[in-house]
Order: C-alpha cells, then structure tokens, then sequence
C-alpha cells in the first residue's frame, strides 16, 4: 500500500459534528507520562480511537503501545508496560515518614535502573574521557526497554498505519529534529528508542548509519508535525502536555530545579500555539479575498498562485496538562513511585472525561479563526487566578 492510500485510509471527512482527524499530541517526560495513559483510557472508553499519534520520547513510547496494538488490546498493554515501570522500595515508610517512600524510589532508580526500562552502565564511571563508543555512551543502558517493546508491541501492526504514528528524535550530528512516519515509510522498535534516547543518561540510537537522541532536546511538544503538514487537514488535536508553562516564582533551590525543568521542556507552548493562530487566520483571510475575485481573475495562473497560499482547515487544540503533585521536584520526572504512576494516571483519566463532557470544539466559530484552543476547565482556573 503506498503512502497516498495509507493516509487515505484511516481519515474521516470532516462535517458539520466531526472535527476531522482525532490527532493524540504526546510530550516527552518520563514517569510523567502515566498521565498520559490516562488520557488514553478516557478517549478509549469514549470510543475515541485517534487516528493520528505523534510522541516524543515516553510520548513515542506510549504511542507505539497504542499503535502497535489492536484497540481492545492497547489498554492493558499500556497498563502492562507502566506496572513494569514501578520502582517499589524494599522497605515501607509511608505511615511513619510521609514522602519517604518516594525518595527511596528515586534513589533505587538512580543506583538500579527501572528492570523492564534501562540498567547502569558501569564503563560510564570509568572516567569521562574512557572510549565507551558512540553506540554505549550514556549512563545507563536502554537494552532492557527493547525487550519490553518487544514483547508489548506489534510493529506489523504499527506499520499498517491505523492509526499513523510520528515520533520525533534529534539527529546528532546536525543538531536538527527528524519525525519519522509511519505514512512515509516503516518503523522499528530503533526509531521508538531513539525517540527516547535522552542523554547523557541513555546513549543515542543509530538509523540508518546515523545517530540520534531523544527528541524531546530540540522540540518536546510535536504538535508542530500537525501543522505542517502537508495536505493540512480538518483536526481535533490531544496535546497532552506533561511540562507546566507557568508557575510561581522559585524561593528555593529546590523550587528553582523544579521549575527550571518545567520552562525548559514546556517547549514555548502558548508562543507556538500563537503563531500558529496567526498564520492560519492569515490562510483563512487568503481565502476570503479570493473569494471575492470575479471568476475571471480567479483562473489567471499568477491569482492561482498566490491563492494556494490558503487554507480552509480548522484544527481544534484541546490542551490536557499534568497536575503538580504536592512536594514535586525536579526528579519528577524519575518518579517511577507506584503512588506517582497512579495519581498521574488518575488525573489524566479525569482530566480528558471532564472535556470530552463538554465538547468545546462543538459550536459556532470566528469564520477566520484556523487554530482554536480549549484547555480544561482545571488549567483554565489556575490561568484566571494568575
């Protein structure tokens, strides 16, 4: 099947109570990204399969658990894969020390690795200028994340582009981002891990003779592979952001890790999400123009031109984005507690029933408005009260 025909396939056209294309946005972030299972489960029992999934780093991994999987399969996988991630501490002291037991778990991750994830490096101590080669140079090892993948995901049918699957990874050499597609050509579990590859805890993935590391260093929030494109089309769009763009100002050091960590992979959301606004309102007035050409300046070649820089798509962006728990630092990320997992889950699942109950894509809209924004109703309050 080529290209043209696997695109084809699995998109609905739009009309007047379908959006278009359901498109799942996933960022990269760790053990954050229990929250976007949670997302999932919620779309899934809506009866909500997206036809689209673009991930970065654990995004890419979740994705091709989704993707790689028949849907009444892709749910238990995905809670297959994250029960494999929990860090359980030997010892127990949650009633005793509140917290305690979630720095135990850190500290068990840090020194053990996670079994079904990534395991020490031990060459990686040996002194920082020890020849560990380009395909080991990392702290930890990610062999054990392609066990896991192998045995929770499908790639025969990943690759049967239903949904399609986008990951984006960072090529080394050039320092530019690369998205591969599953409409352009085929997947391996290489591209997944390399999607993952964030350093200088885990070594880059080699493809095709090149090297490249987790995405989520030049671009952790993909959601600029939809806009770009190419043909552009109708879209309900899930960005699912596990990174907070906004936050109070930091009075400790630990507040200024924390938050140092949420501005860098926040990957300038709202400034994206504006220009975007701007350049598809700017297509839709394109086409409003030309509209009112007579028909017989609307044939020249030069007046054709000039009008395909136009675009009638309108794409819904709903934003879904992970709480702060109580006493989060900037080790959140490694959080691999089974307390973590759940409450991230719990509140991605919550999160995405709350807007898909009210529908906000559904309605009457500005005419010239191409990118429309929704954020639930949690992020929208905590944006009022700042």
């Amino acid at each position: 099947m080529n290209a043209v025909d696997r695109n084809a396939s699995n998109v609905r056209p739009p009309g007047k109570s379908d959006p278009g294309q359901i498109v799942l946005v996933l960022q990269g972030g760790g053990a954050l990204g229990s929250y976007q299972a949670g997302v999932y489960q919620a779309l899934h029992e809506a009866g909500i399969e997206p036809d689209w999934i673009i991930g970065t780093s654990i995004g890419a991994i979740n994705a091709s658990l989704i993707a790689g999987n028949s849907p009444q399969n892709r749910l238990s996988r995905l809670r297959e894969f994250w029960k494999k991630m929990e860090q359980n501490p030997i010892w127990s002291f949650r009633d005793i020390f509140p917290g305690f037991n979630e720095k135990l778990s850190y500290w068990a991750t840090v020194t053990n690795g996670i079994p079904g994830f990534f395991r020490p490096n031990p060459l990686a101590h040996a002194g920082d200028s020890y020849p560990l080669g380009a395909d080991n140079a990392g702290y930890y090892s990610t062999a054990p994340l392609e066990r896991t993948l192998t045995d929770l995901v499908d790639f025969n049918l990943l690759n049967a582009c239903k949904p399609r699957l986008t990951v984006g990874a960072a090529h080394v050499r050039s320092s530019q981002m690369r998205y591969f597609d599953s409409r352009d050509g085929e997947l391996t579990i290489r591209h997944i891990m390399a999607s993952g590859a964030l350093p200088p805890a885990f070594p880059a993935i080699r493809i095709d003779g090149e090297l490249y590391w987790d995405g989520g260093i030049l671009s952790n929030t993909p959601t600029e592979a939809v806009f770009d494109d190419n043909p552009r089309r109708n879209s309900l769009i899930f960005a699912v952001h596990l990174w907070n763009p906004s936050g109070d100002e930091p009075a400790t050091m630990r507040d200024v890790l924390n938050r140092h960590k949420d501005v860098q992979y926040s990957s300038r959301i709202a400034s994206h999400i504006a220009r975007q606004q701007q350049a598809h309102r700017l297509r839709h007035v394109i086409n409003q123009l030309v509209a009112r050409l007579p028909e017989e300046e609307r044939r020249l070649d030069a007046v054709r031109e000039l009008a395909s820089y136009g675009c009638p798509t309108r794409m819904h962006v709903v934003r879904l984005l992970a709480p702060q728990l109580e006493c989060e630092t900037h080790t959140k990320d490694i959080d691999f507690s089974p307390a973590g997992i759940m409450q991230r889950w719990d509140a991605g699942y919550a999160h995405t029933r709350a807007v898909l109950e009210r529908k906000p894509w559904v309605g009457e809209f500005d005419p010239l408005s191409g990118v429309i924004l929704h954020e639930h109703p949690g992020e929208a309050l905590q944006a009022a009260a700042e």
